[in-house]
């Protein structure tokens, strides 16, 4: 009874990969033995936690059989033999992966304007392995139209589509119902579709999309590839009556091969952009740039400086265009890009002139350079999203096992016992969607771990923890140099320091607090700590949302008379109450602190008797004069 009312039993239904439903099995025995509810509490909890680990374990194993799956078919790529067979395998491994019921692929026909069925597998409809799909027709036909993806869930329902009687008679033949089709791209150019269908009802996720784009992908490269071998092939026959012509193509070729399984070895050890780089400049000669979408330096081989920006953005353009390398004065320009997102470019300053099989081999790592971009990307997000994981953990209620925690962060970097200060970033910045909100948590992502930190996007908020004890200047640095990344004013507060797990979700609540009294007292764009802001900075963190508007009616309603005065003759009123309130109400020391003298003292006084009322010194009356001079004063940090 021990074993069924201990957490470890959890610990073993991971071990052995047991079912989701498995994980019942020892709560419901602990019901049973009568267990305490405390005790069936804490199993319940470990139960959540093992089922969260399952859910992590399960996502990784599924990812590592996506790029073993993506490894594979650019081994087959690298010993391509037959087309055919490429092709058979890259479809067969979309099914296998994606757990579809049929995967198949049509090309384009150019002479008779359609797009026809090439290879399918696990097709039982010899009608629906015959079909010809007019451009623009069924969903296939519009994928191969527009080049973009398409997706339904039920194909025979989606109006989106325009819908023929011999392409919805195979399609129902087939049993078919959810479709998923993504285009084969060479450049900018769609040659042909790849599908995974079910003969059921089934969303298809935006991973399953991006897998199924990078078979295709794949694919494309296997079709250009055996049309270059193909050329090659002709182009050697027809070297016959020409020697010299044999010898410089063949050269060439030689060189597109070399290059090309150089580069696909590169992709399979998993080497880098530097090494793509070095590798085109040992084949082509001269010197190469590789930048990124934002144009700055992933690698350089070689002397060449970075061509003027404007030129650059119009040749990158023209190569993604075109879909092929282009020229401009002494350089050449590959677009690296994967479907429709720009990830950079390649820039080329050859040694002698390029002829079109060195064109293909920029293009080729043009092309493999989007790979190990990708690649970098998916492991960095996997990473990030660890990272938010463990931070999100640690700030919520109620608190996980503290050791489990402490260990997660060492595996990660993070001493979760050292000083640490939370940041709360303003809820506006991510109130985005799409790529503008994933460039601010990639950000803020990559900000933390450079750091030795972490952050998380939470409950409206961008969370950051931070090694260190100045909860201010923490909070100042993010506001600063996310602003630059937003191109808009982002607020920041903070809080801190503290140590060990325990204490991080109260600090971040202050945090949060922090950024609330910022909004309150209209220091947008700012960033501060809670120490900064002292009691004030307290009561307005818990004002809410029209805080700004009620500090904003108490300091008009306090001393709003005294500060139009100042503002409209240039006197010193505000300051003269500061000082004087300071000193404990001594005219004297007042008049010591302003530098002048204490008659001059006793007539701004009055007449601040005569803008707030004789009754301003009583005790109710100068505790709100007081508070009120210490918000403006806040409000307003550098006057």
């Amino acid at each position: 009874m021990a074993l069924m009312s201990s957490p470890i039993e959890f610990l073993e239904l991971l071990a052995r990969e047991a079912a989701a439903v498995e994980f019942e099995g020892p709560l419901i025995a602990a019901r049973s033995a009568g267990l305490s509810a405390d005790k069936i509490a804490e199993l319940e909890q470990a139960k959540v936690v093992a089922l969260r680990v399952r859910a992590l374990l399960e996502r990784r194993r599924r990812r590592e059989t996506e790029l073993s799956g993506l490894y594979d078919t650019a081994s087959d790529l690298a010993g391509l033999r037959d087309s055919d067979d490429v092709l058979r395998a890259i479809v067969h491994r979309a099914r296998n992966l994606l757990g579809a019921d049929v995967a198949y692929m049509t090309l384009n026909d150019d002479d008779r304007g359609d797009t026809y069925m090439r290879v399918t597998d696990g097709s039982v409809s010899a009608r629906f392995q015959r079909l010809r799909l007019p451009i623009g027709a069924g969903l296939g036909g519009l994928v191969a139209q527009s080049g973009t993806p398409y997706v339904t869930a039920n194909y025979s329902e989606d109006e989106r589509f325009h819908h023929t009687g011999e392409i919805d008679a195979g399609v129902r033949e087939e049993g078919l119902v959810a479709i998923l089709g993504v285009p084969l791209r060479l450049g900018s150019t769609s040659i042909g579709v790849l599908y995974a269908a079910n003969r059921s009802a089934r969303p298809f996720a935006r991973e399953e999309v991006a897998l199924l784009v990078s078979l295709a992908a794949h694919a494309a490269v296997a079709i250009d590839t055996a049309r270059l071998l193909a050329e090659t092939r002709a182009a050697l026959a027809e070297l016959s009556a020409a020697n010299t012509t044999i010898r410089a193509h063949s050269a060439s070729v030689e060189r597109a091969a070399a290059a090309h399984d150089r580069m696909t070895a590169l992709v399979l050890r998993g080497g880098g952009v530097e090494d793509v780089a070095a590798a085109v400049t040992d084949v082509l000669g001269g010197a190469l740039l590789a930048l990124d979408a934002e144009g700055r330096l992933l690698a350089r081989v070689g002397e060449i400086d970075e061509p003027d920006r404007a030129d650059m953005v119009e040749a990158v353009a023209a190569s993604r265009t075109e879909g092929r390398s282009v020229r401009r004065g002494r350089l050449w320009y590959a677009a690296v890009v994967a479907g429709t997102e720009n990830l950079g470019a390649l820039v080329l300053r050859p040694e002698d002139e390029l002829v079109d099989a060195d064109q293909r081999i920029l293009e080729r790592a043009a092309l493999v350079t989007a790979l190990l971009l990708l690649f970098r990307q998916t492991v960095a997000e996997a990473e990030g999203r660890v990272r938010g994981e463990l931070l999100d953990d640690l700030i919520a209620r109620p608190l996980a096992d503290p050791e489990a925690l402490r260990s997660r962060g060492r595996r990660l970097g993070v001493d979760l016992d050292a000083p640490h200060v939370l940041v709360a970033v303003s809820d506006d910045v991510i109130a985005a969607t799409g790529s503008a909100r994933q460039r601010v948590v990639s950000w803020a992502t990559t900000y933390a771990s450079t750091r030795g930190g972490l952050a998380a996007a939470r409950d409206g908020r961008v969370a950051l923890m931070l090694p260190g004890q100045d909860a201010g200047a923490a909070a100042r640095a993010v506001a600063r140099d996310l602003s630059r990344v937003t191109g808009r004013p982002v607020t920041a507060g903070g809080s801190g320091p503290t140590r060990g797990p325990a204490s991080l979700a109260a600090t971040f609540r202050e945090a949060d607090r922090c950024l609330t009294a910022l909004g309150a007292l209209g220091r947008t764009g700012q960033g501060a700590s809670t120490a900064e802001l002292g009691f004030v900075g307290l009561l307005l963190g818990a004002v809410g949302d029209q805080g700004d508007r009620d500090v904003a009616r108490f300091l008009t309603d306090t001393v709003g008379p005294v500060v139009d005065y100042d503002a409209r003759r240039g006197t010193a009123l505000v300051r003269t109450l500061e000082a004087y309130f300071g000193v404990g109400g001594s005219l004297a020391r007042a008049a010591e602190q302003l530098h002048v003298h204490v008659n001059t003292v006793t007539q701004r006084l009055e007449r601040i008797g005569q803008l707030l009322g004789a009754d301003w010194q009583k005790p109710e009356r100068a505790l709100e004069v007081q508070l009120a001079l210490r918000l403006h004063r806040l409000r307003d940090p550098d006057r």
